[in-house]
């Protein structure tokens, strides 16, 4: 059996065997892991190094196009991923999971990346603020790369996706990770690693694996560095009480196992639809990588009326599910992912027994199918009644991490709500309910306490990806018991890893710094109008005062007549004189398309297409009789590598639009976003 390796300072390391892992369908050894210890002080200085200097010589559109560029060749390459994830006990649709979850984040965060960062390695979160009256000094905030490293210690349940979930923004955010994923299925891991090496994307230093123990790993950590956890509550405890991570307030984001809730609501019978999808999502979340998720559904909450009727047709589908070897036809449930974890949710359920009963699961009949299944960690699914769910412990403590769940029945909505809290903080709850006020009255109050909620109903379940699904944009994390951190949610999983810094100065050096024109800095004016410059000569900054136009009686009744918006304030001179404007005034949108005929050069140019318009705001009114003009001014290029439909290279072009009247006073400002043509 093969020896794996850690992948440390740009090497393969490890060649003596270790300790066996072992085929959680048919108890074979997979491989060994390697005896030889890690250096982590130099792994740690690697990454700081040549991992951050590395990485950070591309910008953040650069890295984003690496992300689609490796999310597409593990795509390619994943027939042989699902071979070795089939030894963790997976089957087809569990693998789907793991290994498509994990490069379909990648080609996620490559999509979030190139839409909402820019070129270059400094975010502006904006917006500005102006902190002198005379608008010379300003404030605002960048977000910036930390040039720290990441360490992300994974648990044993996803060995692909817990890794590429955390490396894709921490990648995007600049930083080099460190990985240590759970011994058990780190074969998995491995392998992953080895095509992502193999892709010769990724440049050197930004990823690092550790197969076997983290020994002083973390000692080795500073104060700019990043750690994140996922497993249980009490290691992560442990992790994030470790001296040196305390001692340099060196961040830790922890996700951790946590008691889920599904609640029926109380205007659910069985006869609703809903009553059923209810039953199909529980025994989906017990069966779905044979409950070894982080948010599997852990306590069932019913009305008490609809206990008996709910557990019936929970046992009835139990029934029909072939648990053993994911290869054997109709299987739909493979096995633990190893005999320790096997051990650990018997003795997990028999706690349990202590405060609930079993209705599915311990009669002796179950087996699993296949051949050679008698050395593997197969489990019949567990379905438990806890008929005191207001006491403490049991379920509301107890986590048997398998495919277990515990029936809790309940009265009345408050009563509901105080079950679901006993968890002490969860990943998710799924609220099922028809009635829309019953969902506005509970969902506020689980919030608190919980990461995600998913509302399911009749309409919902026709695309619902799922009670146990993270998804790329949505936070992944919650609060108390689930580790209180987040990961994922878009951009801001990104935003997560890099450093938030206020700055403070005159609106010329905050756009030096931000690299984004803000109102009140040096504009750059020439005799070249700025829509007549390719992406490539075009300067943030450059700028262009239009010529006036004075605003007509025609001008609004024109507008009126081609646009049909005949709102009173434009036509009714009685009835605008007793408004606060005393007076009748212009279309908003008519300043808006008047200033475009001002600014926008008629000739065939660099600029393609106007394709967006964001913080449109109208300042102060328009009457007949004002004079207006416009600056525009370029605020933003972001170079996303594109190109158009006919292979032309382009950019993205923002352009900042304040249009004022004879007084100087703005009465419209808005940014545009054209696609503008590179030279070459």
């Amino acid at each position: 059996m093969p020896v794996l390796q850690s992948y440390i300072a740009g090497q393969w390391f490890g060649s003596t065997e270790s300790k066996a892992l072992i085929s959680a369908i048919n108890g074979t050894t997979v491989a060994h892991t390697h005896q030889e210890e890690i250096d982590f002080r130099e792994a740690v200085a690697y990454a700081r190094h040549t991992g951050v200097k590395n990485i950070l010589a591309l910008d953040f559109q650069q890295r984003a196009a690496i992300l689609k560029a490796l999310a597409a060749y593990i795509q390619e390459r994943k027939r042989e991923l699902y071979a070795i994830s089939h030894h963790t006990g997976c089957t087809k649709a569990d693998s789907w999971i793991d290994i498509d979850g994990g490069f379909g984040t990648l080609f996620t965060y490559a999509s979030t990346g190139r839409k909402e960062l820019p070129s270059g390695n400094v975010a502006h979160e904006g917006p500005v603020t102006q902190l002198g009256k005379e608008n010379h000094f300003n404030g605002t905030h960048i977000l910036v790369p930390r040039r720290g490293v990441s360490v992300h210690i994974n648990a044993f349940n996803f060995p692909i996706w817990g890794m590429l979930e955390k490396f894709a923004p921490a990648f995007l955010a600049g930083m080099p990770c460190i990985f240590k994923p759970a011994t058990a299925t780190s074969y998995l891991t491995e392998a992953a690693v080895r095509v992502i090496n193999d892709s010769g994307l990724l440049p050197e230093g930004a990823l690092q694996l550790v197969v076997g123990g983290a020994g002083d790993l973390l000692d080795h950590l500073e104060e700019q560095d990043f750690v994140t956890f996922t497993g249980s509550a009490n290691t992560a405890l442990m992790l994030k009480s470790h001296p040196n991570i305390m001692a340099k307030s060196i961040p830790f984001n922890a996700e951790a196992d946590s008691l889920n809730s599904a609640i029926m609501a109380p205007d659910i019978s069985p006869e609703d639809e809903e009553f059923a999808i209810f039953a199909k999502e529980v025994v989906k979340e017990m069966t779905a990588k044979a409950g070894q998720k982080c948010t599997a559904i852990r306590r069932v909450l019913v009305p008490a009326e609809h206990l008996d009727t709910l557990a019936g047709m929970i046992k009835e589908r139990l029934s029909s599910i072939v648990v053993g070897d994911p290869h054997e036809e109709g299987v739909r449930m493979g096995a633990l992912s190893s005999s320790d974890q096997l051990r650990d949710v018997n003795e997990a359920i028999d706690q349990l027994l202590e405060t609930s009963e079993c209705v599915f699961g311990r009669d002796g009949s179950f087996k699993a199918v296949g051949q050679g299944v008698e050395n593997g960690a197969f489990i019949s699914p567990h379905l438990l009644i806890n008929r005191n769910p207001l006491n403490d412990g049991g379920a509301h403590d107890i986590e048997a991490f398998g495919p277990v769940a515990t029936l809790m029945p309940y009265n009345g909505i408050d009563e509901a709500l105080a079950i679901a809290a006993k968890g002490k903080g969860s990943l998710v709850t799924t609220l099922t309910t028809k009635t829309p006020a019953i969902a506005a009255e509970m969902i506020p109050v689980l919030a608190a306490q919980h990461g995600r909620l998913q509302i399911l109903d009749a309409q919902a379940a026709k695309e619902s990806t799922g009670h146990g699904s993270p998804l790329p944009m949505l936070k992944h994390g919650g609060p108390g018991r689930a580790g209180g951190g987040e990961e994922l949610g878009g951009i801001r999983a990104v935003h997560h890893y890099l450093q938030r810094t206020a700055i403070q100065g005159s609106p010329t050096m905050v756009a030096a710094v931000t690299g984004e024109y803000v109102r009140g800095a040096k504009v750059l004016e020439t005799d070249v109008h700025p829509f007549r410059r390719h992406f490539d000569d075009l300067q943030v900054g450059e700028s262009l005062l239009t010529h006036r136009r004075t605003v007509t009686e025609a001008d609004i009744v024109n507008f009126g007549c081609l646009s049909g918006d005949h709102f009173y304030m434009h036509f009714d001179d009685i009835a605008a004189k007793e408004t606060q404007f005393g007076q009748r005034i212009a279309h908003g949108y008519f300043v808006l398309s008047a200033a475009a005929g001002l600014f926008v050069y008629p000739g065939e140019g660099p600029v393609l297409a106007n394709y967006g318009l964001d913080t449109l705001r109208f300042i102060t009114p328009v009457l007949v009789g004002d004079t207006i003009r416009a600056r525009l001014t370029c605020k933003r290029k972001i170079d996303q590598g594109r190109a158009s439909p006919d292979g032309h290279p382009q950019g993205v072009v923002m352009w900042d639009v304040a249009v004022t009247n004879q007084h100087d006073e703005l009465v419209a400002s808005y940014d545009i976003l054209t696609l503008v043509a590179k030279r070459q």
